[in-house]
C-alpha cells in the first residue's frame, strides 16, 4: 500500500478511534478485542497503531506471561477473567485464551484432554461474555510461510526487534502444518454466531492495519459525543512564592546539549515494518 495514502487514512481512522473511545466512556460500554495469528503476522503493529492516541486508562493492552504454578491449577479461563473490562473500558488481548488452541496444543504444553475441554468451553465462555453485554471481537492475522520467514530473518539482526524472536518462534517454522491444523480445528469449534472470527490478510502490513481498524470501527455502534466546552481560568496573582534554588536539586545532566549534528547515527529503518525484509547478507 502506498505509504502516503496509508498514513493519511491511518490518521483518519485513529481520529475515529478516539471518537469511539469517548462513546465507550460516556455510555459505559465494555469492549474486548482479541488478536490472534501466527508469529510475525502483524498483531503487535496493529495494536500499537490502535492505542497510539487512546487514553491508557480506558484502552489497555493485555499481554499475559506464561502461567504461574498456581494459575496452572485454576480453571483455564480464570486468569483472563480478571482482565476483562468494567464499564467504559476497552481491553485489547495480544494473544488470549486461544493460546490453548494454538501454541499449547502444538507444542504439547497442554494435554489432549485439556485441549478438548478448551474447545468445548470456549464457545460457552464467549457466549456468557456477549450475553452479559460485552462487545467481543476476534481477529486472526493470516500470513504466508514465505512472508513469515522473511520477517523472522529481518528480526534476527535487528536490535530493535530481536527480542521478538524466541526459540518457540523458530520452532514454529518446522511445525507450519501442525499450526495450520490446530487453527482449522479451533475455528470449527469457536467460530460462533455470537463471536465469529474475522480473518485479516496481513501479507501487506499497511493494508492489514487499515482493513482491521476500519472493520473494528464498523462493529461498534459508536456515536459522536459532545464534550463540555473548556475555558482556561485566569492565573491568580503571585502570593510571593519563590522557586527553590537549583543548586539544591539533583538535575539530570544536559546530555542533549553536548550532541552535534555530524555525530548523530544513521536513522533506524524498521525493515520489517517497511516490508523490506532481511538484507541480502542476512538471507
Amino acid at each position: 500500500m502506498n505509504k502516503d495514502l496509508y498514513e493519511a487514512e491511518l490518521q483518519r481512522l485513529q481520529a475515529e478511534l478516539v471518537e469511539m473511545q469517548e462513546w465507550v466512556k460516556a455510555t459505559g460500554a465494555r469492549v474486548v478485542v482479541i488478536f490472534e495469528g501466527r508469529d510475525a503476522a502483524g498483531k503487535g503493529g496493529a495494536i500499537k497503531r490502535i492505542t497510539e492516541y487512546l487514553n491508557p486508562r480506558i484502552a489497555r493492552v493485555v499481554a499475559l506471561p506464561a502461567p504461574t504454578e498456581r494459575q496452572r491449577t485454576q480453571w483455564y479461563f480464570q486468569k483472563y477473567v480478571e482482565h476483562l473490562p468494567a464499564a467504559g473500558e476497552i481491553r485489547l488481548f495480544d494473544r488470549s485464551w486461544y493460546n490453548r488452541g494454538g501454541v499449547e496444543r502444538v507444542m504439547g504444553y497442554c494435554t489432549p484432554e485439556e485441549h478438548r475441554r478448551f474447545l468445548a468451553q470456549a464457545p460457552i465462555f464467549e457466549r456468557m461474555l456477549v450475553e452479559d453485554g460485552i462487545i467481543l471481537l476476534k481477529y486472526w492475522f493470516s500470513v504466508s510461510d514465505k512472508e513469515q520467514l522473511k520477517r523472522f530473518k529481518s528480526r534476527l539482526t535487528d536490535p530493535m526487534r530481536r527480542w521478538k524472536l524466541s526459540p518457540t518462534d523458530l520452532e514454529s517454522i518446522t511445525r507450519w502444518e501442525d499450526y495450520s491444523r490446530a487453527k482449522d480445528e479451533m475455528f470449527v469449534h469457536t467460530d460462533i454466531h455470537e463471536a465469529p472470527w474475522h480473518v485479516v490478510e496481513s501479507e501487506d502490513k499497511r493494508k492489514a492495519r487499515i482493513n482491521m481498524i476500519h472493520h473494528l470501527l464498523s462493529q461498534i455502534p459508536y456515536e459522536h459525543i459532545e464534550r463540555p466546552e473548556l475555558k482556561f481560568p485566569k492565573r491568580p496573582k503571585s502570593t510571593g512564592y519563590q522557586r527553590t534554588s537549583r543548586s539544591l536539586q539533583q538535575e539530570v545532566p544536559d546530555y542533549a546539549g553536548s550532541l552535534a549534528v555530524e555525530e548523530t547515527v544513521e536513522k533506524y529503518v524498521d525493515r520489517e515494518d517497511e516490508g523490506l525484509g532481511a538484507t541480502p547478507e542476512e538471507v
